[in-house]
């Protein structure tokens, strides 16, 4: 049984060179999404959060894989919003609203997340907020990325980059959630050597999308 990668599939929006920005395409994708609010580091509603989502995409990776379609499990995104785009270059991040993701193939529909929900409350009796996952599609079409090697906390530089100057200087503006890929294990990897995709849906100033 072949297994289905997204981030083969779709290798030109999960990867990048490390401080180079890059307009990429990207496609509609489908995703497991919970929504929250506050400091990822501090906010034990992020932590389980995280955990209910990681829960729901293994269990409904197994039952897919029952079925003879088997897939890798993407790696953690999160779309990141703050009333003062400014907090994100100064890391204030108690005033960061925040939706977690995990990308889905598309073949994945409502009735297999409520059979895995179903399935992980049985096994995992105790774990919170499996029911505020959902499963949305996410089209961001044009953006621009870049990947950062390096910890969390310094972003900072590689943003105020990519909005005070990358952007005007192609006449592109924002438009959207700021998004992160993380291709890297806090757990695992030492901070001077996580991988981060900061990426920002754009269009052209004056509201006519970039082609």
């Amino acid at each position: 049984m072949a297994k289905f990668d997204l981030k083969t599939a779709h290798r030109d929006v999960y990867s990048g060179r490390e401080g180079v920005i890059a307009l990429v395409e990207v496609p509609p994708l489908k995703y497991l999404a919970i929504d929250g609010e506050g400091d990822p580091n501090t906010a034990t509603d992020y932590t389980d959060a995280v955990t209910a989502l990681f829960s729901l995409a293994y269990a409904i990776k197994f039952a897919s894989k029952a079925s003879a379609r088997d897939f890798a499990v993407g790696p953690l995104e999160g779309l990141w919003r703050s009333d003062d785009l400014g907090a994100f270059r100064r890391r204030e991040k108690g005033s960061w609203q925040w939706t977690m993701l995990i990308a889905q193939p598309d073949w994945i529909r409502e009735e297999q997340l409520a059979d895995a929900a179903e399935s992980a409350r049985k096994k995992r009796k105790g774990t919170p907020h499996l029911e505020r996952v959902r499963l949305i599609t996410l089209t961001e079409g044009l953006s621009a990325q870049v990947l950062h090697v390096g910890s969390y906390d310094d972003e900072g530089p590689i943003l105020a980059r990519l909005h005070d100057e990358y952007l005007p200087q192609q006449d592109l503006a924002p438009r959207g959630d700021h998004h992160e890929v993380y291709l890297g294990d806090p757990k695992r990897t030492v901070p001077e050597k996580l991988k981060t995709l900061l990426r920002q849906p754009v269009e052209r100033i004056g509201g006519v999308r970039a082609s």
